[in-house]
């Protein structure tokens, strides 16, 4: 019996496509090469009950009992409610992301230290590379490549090396046990002549892009992303990533989460085949009023993936401060949208968290902690007068959260937006230390009043005090009648 949103696996002697049924439910899946002349097909289910099988080459055909799904097991991540995200059983999912492109090329060792860290950090999505990377502070050489090696620098394209691909599948299962989603990143920028995977010929990436989405996608806690800065990858044109996009999407019978990240250059994020917008933009998250802009381009979930990195080093990305990292978080969560972490500490082995992963240094993901656990007891966040009060995200009449930056007031009079609202509601408040962590219950209650045509004020003109100190945010509660 294989659990729904598991993994069930067919062994052939040679390449086939099974197609998989339930009902009017129809899904066809094909055969990936895994060496020794075995050819798997891997099937998620997404229902319960009786599945039959057929294959196409001899046909060969049998039934599967899938069962409920284990306890965590929720299923792969959707889009919900056009701008955010929840399990494929309904359960919410708040976007908390972090960067670590090669953590997966690393030592046995390092592997290990990074799920430790992983294990007790904030996060419940991670970015990385399917490619090894070169480039700054990342020079070493990975222990197993995707392809099979013909001499240095030289590679045999039509041939996958299927230790490289199980040792990746490893590192997947490994994060879905921390209940971390995998955004994979199928392609990438910086290889400088290395190994040559950023300038294969097209049948080579059209044959990789085919092998590594197929062997994938059964697994519940994967996204694709494209690449990471596909416009820096000079050697490909707009036809290319039209055409790449399609091939994944082809091969995915699941439609897991897809996207494609930039450099400089935006991508034109209304495709349908992408289901969110991953952007590099850290400038959008300064104020929760530009990055709300994003939502009514594309009509998406936004995912703000690097909006640069908080650490030391010497180029203008690393060097973010703790307190701007959890500030851009909060911008993006109130303009309902969401953001990435980044780390880049100086090492003496050149073990930055943003590459290789290890240990975390900064100040950021304990506070980012603390917003998981608020946005975990919110509802999705909406901007709720997004061209005249970009501080308040909620939900219309029902909950607010108001974040005042860097600001520093030693009071807040109580007022809100219109929409939602009508005289006599009745809120409780709570001031929230976002740098700190501490949550300050104000007392009494707080009954709307209509102030002007945009505004309700507390009946009683009264206002909530405050510490005089930055990052501090309000969260308003309706009160039930």
């Amino acid at each position: 019996m294989t659990e729904q949103w598991g993994i069930s696996e067919l062994v052939f002697t040679n390449p086939t496509t099974v197609e998989f049924s339930q009902g009017t439910q129809r899904l066809t899946i094909w055969s990936f090469w895994d060496g020794d002349g075995r050819e798997i097909v891997r099937f998620m289910p997404p229902t319960q009950g009786v599945w039959s099988w057929v294959a196409d080459n001899n046909n060969e055909f049998g039934e599967l009992i899938v069962g409920p799904p284990s306890p965590g097991n929720h299923g792969p991540v959707r889009v919900h409610n056009t701008f955010h995200f929840a399990y494929a059983d309904g359960t919410p999912y708040r976007q908390m992301g972090t960067t670590c492109y090669v953590w997966n090329h690393q030592s046995a060792a390092l592997q290990a230290q990074t799920l430790e860290t992983l294990a007790n950090a904030p996060f419940n999505k991670i970015r990385f590379c399917v490619f090894p990377k070169h480039y700054i502070y990342n020079e070493n050489e990975p222990e197993l490549y995707p392809f099979e090696k013909l001499g240095e620098a030289k590679w045999d394209f039509t041939r996958f090396n299927p230790a490289f691909f199980a040792k990746l599948e490893e590192q997947i299962v490994a994060l879905g046990k921390l209940g971390i989603e995998a955004d994979v990143i199928l392609l990438h920028p910086y290889d400088d002549g290395r190994w040559g995977f950023d300038c294969m010929p097209a049948e080579a990436d059209d044959r990789y892009l085919k092998y590594v989405t197929t062997r994938l996608a059964a697994f519940r806690n994967v996204w694709f992303s494209l690449a990471n800065e596909y416009d820096f990858m000079k050697e490909k044109t707009e036809a290319d990533w039209d055409r790449f996009i399609g091939i994944v999407k082809k091969n995915d019978p699941y439609d897991h989460l897809t996207s494609i990240h930039n450099g400089t250059v935006l991508w034109n994020h209304t495709d349908p085949r992408l289901s969110h917008a991953s952007i590099q933009n850290g400038s959008a998250v300064e104020d929760a009023g530009r990055a709300v802009l994003y939502r009514d381009v594309y009509r998406k979930p936004i995912v703000f993936d690097e909006v640069i990195y908080e650490g030391d080093i010497e180029r203008r990305w690393g060097r973010l401060t703790g307190e701007e990292m959890v500030n851009r978080f909060w911008e993006g969560a109130v303009a309902g949208t969401y953001v990435g972490h980044g780390e880049t500490f100086l090492h003496h082995d050149d073990v930055l968290w943003w590459s290789k992963g290890g240990v975390l240094h900064g100040k950021s993901p304990a506070r980012l902690a603390f917003l998981r656990d608020v946005l975990q007891h919110a509802p999705e966040l909406e901007p709720i007068d997004k061209w005249h009060n970009q501080r308040t995200g909620g939900q219309p009449g029902q909950f607010y959260l108001v974040y005042l930056s860097s600001a520093a007031p030693s009071e807040w009079t109580f007022a809100l937006p219109k929409p939602g609202l009508e005289e006599g509601v009745t809120f409780t408040a709570e001031v929230l230390d976002t740098w700190n962590r501490t949550i300050t219950p104000v007392a009494g209650t707080f009954m709307t009043k209509k102030l002007d045509n945009y505004t309700f004020v507390d009946a009683t003109d009264r206002k909530i005090p405050l510490p005089g100190l930055p990052w501090q945010a309000i969260r308003l509660r309706r009160v039930a009648a």
